[in-house]
């Protein structure tokens, strides 16, 4: 319903706090049908939010997670004092990753756009601390099996090169854990920046650092009609 987190949704069951037509409910697994079920949180009828769904340009630095246990600064202090309704961020970045990052408050949506069977491509700029010739950019192409894995990239070109570093664009067409930085690793390459740049047609354009906004109807469709796999890159 767009109301708060599962973990949150959990907590209320638990605590007697929601009503199903009528009767405490103690299992958050409990099933119901919206829109015909009645539900009443703290004794209130509640109704679904309306759907939000916005894009932040994410600050290198932050971790993407409401509540860090160590302390750190997260996302959310991005939006500190917009008077925003929960949201949840719609795959993540790690740390020291910047750049697109959506949110919402329709976990429908959400888990649509992380289906990994319909992923969008998302592209990445990705500053290297080598000069790539034509070899390194076919091995991203083709692949190195890290672990059990087999990391591979579906697009990798040159942008640009200085005298000991370069940009490269990344796209990505599947997403596993911090996929880019493991993958240049094992080709003894190392990442000093990582920023998306865009998920499918989404492009961060000209949102400046740790600054969101909201997504249009067209935006929200377009992605909607393909997906994004969820990756922490």
């Amino acid at each position: 319903m767009g109301l708060g987190s599962r973990k949150q949704a959990t907590l209320w069951v638990g605590e007697g706090r929601v009503r199903v037509n009528g009767r405490a409910v103690h299992d958050a697994e409990f099933p119901v049908v919206q829109g015909v079920d009645r539900i009443e949180i703290d004794g209130q009828m509640s109704e679904a939010a309306g759907r939000l769904a916005l894009m932040l340009n994410k600050p290198r630095g932050l971790v993407t997670t409401a509540e860090d246990e160590q302390g750190r600064d997260t996302v959310y202090s991005c939006f500190t004092g917009a008077g925003l309704p929960w949201l949840a961020p719609v795959g993540r970045l790690d740390k020291a990753s910047e750049g697109l990052l959506l949110f919402t408050n329709d976990p429908v949506w959400a888990a649509g756009i992380m289906d990994p069977q319909v992923g969008q491509a998302k592209t990445y700029h990705v500053q290297i601390d080598a000069l790539p010739d034509a070899a390194l950019l076919a091995a991203l192409e083709r692949g190195v099996i890290v672990g059990t894995e087999l990391l591979a990239v579906k697009s990798a070109r040159c942008l640009r090169a200085g005298g000991r570093n370069a940009w490269l664009e990344i796209v990505l067409d599947e997403g596993r854990n911090r996929q880019i930085r493991r993958l240049l690793a094992a080709l003894d390459v190392s990442v000093l920046r990582l920023v998306r740049v865009a998920i499918g047609p989404l492009r961060l354009g000209e949102l400046g650092k740790g600054q969101w906004r909201m997504l249009t109807v067209n935006e929200v469709d377009s992605l909607k009609r393909g997906g994004v796999t969820a990756s922490d890159t």
